[in-house]
C-alpha cells in the first residue's frame, strides 16, 4: 500500500517559503496513519524541506516544451519505480488527462484548493465531466469550491459521493494563550485590493487616531500597494516564516481578512480562529466556513470594517467571549482533517475481505432491487425476491427493497410513457439517501447496463451483484433472452449467482458466478404433510400468464406432453394439476391450502433438464414436507438421496414410482420428513443471503456452504 502525492509544478515543500497547498499537505500527511506509506513529489527550489518522505523533481529549461507535460512525465517515470496504489494530485485537474490515459488501473484523487472555475482541465463542463469519469475522488476544500465545479452540470452529478469536502486545518493552540493577547489588530496577506487591503489600510488609520494604545500588525507585501499605511503604529512586516506569522496570532486580539474576491477557503483567518483571535471576515466564497464564530461582514467598506472593529475595542466582554469561542469551537485541527482524509484511503487500499471485518459485516446497508410484486396485491408473497430479503434481515443488515417493475408501472404515463426516467431518477436519489454498501438486482432487466454504470462510478465503495433464477438450458424457453440479461450486466457487477451450475453455461467462461439454490424460508414453508394424510397423490401447477392457464399464442410447453403420458401411465393416481388447458393457475394462500392436501409434488422445468437448475417451484415442495419427484439429469443426487428424494430417468420410471410411494404411506412420510429437514438446514434463505454477501464483498468463509463444490 503506497501512496504518492503530487504538488503542482513549483510549489515550495519548504518551511522557509511555503504556500498554502504545500502545508496542506505536510500537516496532514505527518498525521496520517500512512505516513511511512507517502511520498510527496514536487519541484521545490529551496534546499530545505519538510521533514517528510519527498522526491524532488529535477527539470532542465526546455522552452520548446512544456514544462507541465516535463514534469508529469517525469513523475510517471519516477513513481513507477515504487508501484503506488493511490495517486493524489493538488490543484491540478490538467494533469489528470496525462495520468490516466499513461497509469491506466491506477486510483487518482484530485484536491481543489482554488476555484474550479478558474483553472485550467476543469473550466469547461466537458473538463468537469471528464474528471469525474477519471477520479476515485474529488475534494475540495470548501462547499462553496464544490458548487463552484457542479456549475452547469446536471443533477446526476450533484449527489456523487465521488465530490467530497474536506476542510483546511491548523494548530490549535491552548487555552492559556486567551490570557497574553496584546492590543493587536492583524492582517495576513498580498497588500492588495482583491485582499480587501485598501479597505483595510484606510479603516485601520482611523482606528488608530481614536485608539492610540492599539497597534496594527501586517503581514505581506506587494510595493504598489504598500504606501496607503503610513503611521507610527502600523507595522508592515512584509512576508514572514509561517511559524512567526501563528506566533503574532497567539498575541493578535483582532484578526481581519477582509476578501473582495471569492475566497476558496481562506487559511488565515482559520489560523485565526485556531489561535483564539476575535476573527472579521467578509461574506466571500468559502471564507464562512472557515470560522465557528466570526464578525462578517456583509457588505464591505470602510465605515462597516471602522465601526466592527470599534465595537470589539470597546467591548472587552464581547472581544474576550468571541476569542474564547473561536478557539473553544475549533475542530478542524491537523489530526481530525488527516483522520477524514485517511478514512477515503481506506475504503479503496484494503480490500473486502480485511475492511468487511465480523463487526462490520452484521451492519451492511443493501439495497436490494428486484421485482416484489407489490402491484400483484399479495398474490406472489412468497417470491424468491422476499425469501433473499427476509435473509438479509435476519443476518443483521439494513436492508431496503427497491421494486423495480412497480415503480416503473406506477409511474408510467404521458410525461413518462415507459416509466423508465422515472424509475432511474428515483433509483439514484435512493442511493443518494440511502448511501448503499452492496447493491443487488434480482432480474433486474429495467435497470440499464448504463444506469448501472453510473451507479458504479458514483459509488466506487459500493459493490454490486446479480441473482438469476430463469432455465438456461438451450432448448429452454428464452435461452437467448435469459442469457442476454445476464450477460448485459456481467461486466459491471462484481458477483453474479444463479440456479443453475454455471460450470455448465459455456457462456460464463471465466465469469465471477456462482450457483445458489432457491432458498426456502421458515416464515413461508410452515407446512408438514408428512405428518398427516393426504387425498391427494401428486401436486403440479404451471403458471402460464396472469390471468389464465392457457399458452400464449404461439407459445408451446413439452411439459403439457410429458404429464399427458405420465397420467395415462397412472390411472388410479389422484392428480391436482393447475395452469394446464382450461385450469386456471393458482396463487396467494389458495396456493399453499392447494398444496397442503399433497404427498408428492412434481419438479417439472421446461426444456432439459441441466445441472442443479430448477424453478423456485422446489423449495414449495421440499420445504412443506411433500415428497419432491425430481429429474436425474438435474444432478440433485450431489445434493440429495434417495432417502430424501425421489429421483426419476424418465416418464416411465417416474410412474412406477409415484405408484411405490402412493402405496407405502410410512416411506411417503419418511422421505418427505428427510427431504424438508435437509433443505430447510443446509438451503434456507439466511444460507443463500450469507453467501451472496460473502462472495459479493470477497470475504472467505470458515465453512464450506453445502453447496459449493
Amino acid at each position: 500500500m503506497k501512496i504518492a502525492i503530487l504538488l503542482p509544478y513549483k510549489e515550495n515543500f519548504s518551511p522557509e517559503y511555503p504556500g498554502a497547498v504545500s502545508l496542506f499537505v505536510y500537516e496532514t500527511s505527518l498525521r496520517s496513519k500512512y505516513k511511512k506509506n507517502i511520498t510527496v513529489f514536487g519541484s521545490t527550489k529551496y534546499k530545505k524541506k519538510f521533514d517528510i518522505k519527498y522526491r524532488n523533481i529535477d527539470l532542465f529549461s526546455n522552452p520548446l516544451r512544456s514544462q507541465t507535460k516535463l514534469y508529469v512525465n517525469k513523475f510517471i517515470d519516477l513513481q513507477n519505480k515504487y508501484d503506488f496504489s493511490i495517486l493524489e494530485i493538488h490543484n491540478r485537474p490538467s494533469y489528470i488527462n496525462i495520468l490516466k490515459n499513461k497509469l491506466p488501473g491506477k486510483i487518482l484523487s484530485l484536491y481543489f484548493h482554488n476555484d474550479p472555475l478558474s483553472m485550467d482541465g476543469s473550466k469547461t463542463i466537458e473538463d468537469r465531466k471528464s474528471l469525474l469519469k477519471s477520479c476515485y475522488k474529488i475534494i475540495f476544500n470548501s462547499n462553496w469550491s464544490k458548487k463552484r465545479f457542479l456549475n452547469g452540470l446536471e443533477n446526476k452529478f450533484v449527489n456523487s459521493d465521488k465530490l467530497v469536502v474536506f476542510f483546511q486545518s491548523a494548530k490549535k493552540n491552548k487555552n492559556s494563550i486567551l490570557k497574553s493577547k496584546k492590543k493587536w489588530i492583524t492582517f495576513v496577506g498580498k497588500l492588495n485590493s482583491a485582499k480587501g487591503y485598501d479597505v483595510f489600510a484606510k479603516s485601520i488609520k482611523k482606528i488608530l487616531r481614536k485608539f492610540p494604545n492599539w497597534k496594527a500588525k501586517i503581514i505581506g507585501d506587494e510595493k504598489r500597494e504598500k504606501i496607503m499605511l503610513n503611521h507610527k503604529n502600523a507595522d508592515i512586516l512584509g512576508f514572514l516564516n509561517h511559524n512567526k506569522v501563528l506566533n503574532i496570532f497567539k498575541q493578535t486580539s483582532i484578526a481581519v481578512a477582509c476578501s473582495r474576491w471569492e475566497e476558496p477557503f481562506g487559511r488565515t483567518s482559520l489560523e485565526a480562529s485556531a489561535n483564539g483571535c476575535a476573527v472579521i471576515i467578509t461574506d466571500k466564497g468559502g471564507l464562512p466556513e472557515t470560522v465557528t464564530n466570526a464578525k462578517i461582514l456583509k457588505k464591505l467598506n470602510v465605515a462597516n470594517l471602522e465601526k466592527t472593529i470599534k465595537q470589539l475595542i470597546e467591548n472587552d466582554k464581547s472581544r474576550k467571549k468571541l476569542q474564547e469561542l473561536s478557539l473553544k469551537n475549533f475542530y478542524l485541527t491537523h489530526e481530525f482533517v488527516a483522520s477524514k482524509i485517511d478514512n477515503y484511503r481506506s475504503e479503496k487500499l484494503q480490500t473486502f475481505g480485511k475492511f468487511f471485518t465480523k463487526k462490520i459485516i452484521k451492519n451492511l446497508r443493501i439495497l436490494h432491487i428486484t421485482n416484489f410484486n407489490e402491484r400483484l396485491d399479495g398474490r406472489l408473497f412468497f417470491n424468491t425476491g422476499r425469501r433473499i430479503n427476509n435473509g438479509f434481515i435476519r443476518l443483521g443488515h439494513s436492508v431496503l427493497g427497491f421494486s423495480d417493475r412497480d415503480i416503473q408501472k406506477y409511474y408510467k404515463g404521458f410525461g413518462d410513457l415507459k416509466g423508465a426516467k422515472t424509475l432511474n431518477d428515483k433509483l439514484k436519489k435512493t442511493c443518494y439517501n440511502y448511501k448503499p454498501d452492496l447493491i443487488v438486482l434480482g432480474h433486474a432487466d429495467l435497470i440499464s447496463s448504463e444506469q448501472l454504470a453510473e451507479l458504479k462510478s458514483d459509488y466506487p465503495n459500493a459493490r454490486f451483484s446479480q441473482w438469476f433464477l430463469d432455465p438456461l438450458n438451450k432448448k429452454g424457453p428464452d435461452y437467448e433472452r435469459n442469457k442476454d440479461r445476464i450477460l448485459d450486466k456481467i461486466k459491471i457487477v462484481d458477483s453474479t449467482f444463479l440456479t443453475t451450475s454455471p460450470d455448465v453455461l459455456n457462456f460464463l467462461k471465466n465469469q465471477n458466478s456462482f450457483y445458489i439454490p432457491n432458498p426456502s424460508d421458515k416464515s413461508f414453508e410452515i407446512l408438514n404433510n408428512y405428518n398427516k394424510s393426504c387425498n391427494v397423490d401428486v401436486f403440479f401447477a404451471l403458471s402460464h400468464g396472469v390471468h389464465r392457464g392457457v399458452l400464449k399464442s404461439g407459445k408451446t410447453d413439452d411439459r403439457i406432453t410429458f404429464l399427458n403420458n405420465l397420467t395415462s401411465k397412472t390411472p388410479d393416481v389422484k392428480f391436482d394439476l393447475y395452469g394446464i388447458g382450461k385450469i386456471q393457475p393458482i396463487w396467494a394462500d389458495h396456493y399453499f391450502k392447494t398444496i397442503s392436501n399433497a404427498k408428492m409434488g412434481l419438479n417439472l422445468s421446461r426444456g432439459e433438464a441441466i445441472k442443479y437448475y430448477s424453478s423456485d417451484r422446489i423449495t414449495q415442495i421440499v420445504g412443506n414436507g411433500l415428497v419432491c419427484l425430481i429429474d436425474e439429469k438435474t444432478e440433485y443426487r450431489n445434493f440429495f438421496n434417495d432417502r430424501e428424494m425421489v429421483f426419476y430417468k424418465n416418464v416411465s420410471d417416474l410412474s412406477e414410482k409415484i405408484l411405490q410411494i402412493s402405496n407405502d404411506d410410512k416411506k411417503r412420510r419418511n422421505i418427505g420428513r428427510k427431504g424438508k429437514e435437509k433443505y430447510m438446514k443446509f438451503f434456507n434463505s439466511n444460507l443463500v443471503a450469507d453467501y451472496i454477501i460473502k462472495k459479493s464483498l470477497g470475504i472467505k468463509s470458515k465453512n464450506k456452504f453445502f453447496w459449493e463444490n
